[in-house]
């Protein structure tokens, strides 16, 4: 499949960028709904989730099927296509858990979650676009603004050597997101059906890691609902709307805009119950928000 470095006309640039932020809304539910799943250990919810995810995607190529689409078509692509999307869903969450597992959760998750401003960056490296001080700006306000929100009930990071696996594995889940969605774009003309072949192999790669490192768990009769939705939203739907943003939209205002995934996430979780409400939210809001419209100004400025 050849590869996509064909700009795209404002308005299709505009639609994509707000589908693609449909990904980070689905995003913000990762947190609330986890909880739910408990005891269930990451990788067999890994395997379920992206299994559901998977299915939504066969049901759709099987309708397609009947309408003389054939399946195969979207499934033969180029072995680098393959690599990066399962390198890209499978290595990001392989990753974040060993660095959950090696080092403390507030410092692997503000070490892991530099991917939207890696994405901000290495966006300069792609064809047709341009990294000017506004984008940089607005994603290292919503780095600010995240930070804010990782740390707040931690007392600060610990950042000791003896972490250094932990760090080592979250930096690598950064470059691993951040490396993925930015090489999406490179292959713009893959059809983001292909996606549902990913999730299909990311819960296989799940699977075995379960298998190998895991004790089985099995979550309640409300955690099934959870793994449920999980697999149709935040892991599910989300990574192929992400798919057609990156590879379509504004890619600079899609991570910057990124950062409000953990802001939304706390809120939810603050509306449930589960955290409560503090002037660091609000401090957290203003940055991220104000940082995504910032990073954001070429599409609004071209719309004024």
């Amino acid at each position: 499949m050849a590869e996509s470095t064909l700009p795209t006309a404002a308005p299709a640039r505009l639609r994509a960028t707000l589908i693609g932020g449909v990904a980070v809304l689905l995003w913000a539910t990762l947190a609330l709904l986890t909880t739910a799943t408990a005891p269930m250990p990451p990788f067999q919810l890994v395997a379920l989730t992206f299994t559901v995810a998977f299915l939504l995607a066969l049901g759709k190529w099987v309708f397609d099927a009947a309408n003389g689409v054939p399946v195969l078509d979207r499934l033969r692509q180029p072995a680098a296509v393959w690599l990066l999307g399962v390198g890209g869903l499978f290595g990001y969450h392989f990753f974040y858990f060993v660095a959950l597992g090696n080092a403390p959760a507030v410092d692997a998750s503000l070490i892991a979650f530099l991917w939207p401003l890696l994405i901000v960056l290495f966006s300069a490296l792609l064809p047709g676009e341009r990294l000017r001080w506004f984008h940089l700006l607005g994603a290292l306000a919503g780095l600010a603004g995240a930070a804010l929100l990782i740390t707040r009930n931690a007392g600060g990071l610990s950042m000791r050597p003896e972490f250094v696996l932990g760090y080592l594995a979250a930096a690598a889940c950064a470059l691993t997101w951040s490396g993925y969605s930015v090489l999406s774009r490179r292959f713009g003309r893959v059809p983001t059906d292909v996606v549902g072949g990913f999730c299909g192999a990311t819960a296989l790669l799940g699977l075995l890691c379960h298998l190998a490192f895991e004790e089985t768990r099995w979550p309640d009769g409300p955690g099934w609902l959870a793994v449920l939705a999980l697999g149709l939203g935040p892991v599910g739907a989300a990574f192929f709307v992400w798919d057609y943003g990156v590879k379509h939209g504004d890619i600079k205002a899609l991570g910057a805009f990124s950062y409000a995934a953990p802001l939304l996430s706390t809120l939810l979780l603050v509306v449930f119950g589960r955290a409560e409400p503090s002037w660091t939210i609000g401090a957290a809001c203003l940055l991220i928000v104000g940082g995504a419209i910032l990073a954001s100004r070429d599409i609004w400025r071209r719309r004024s």
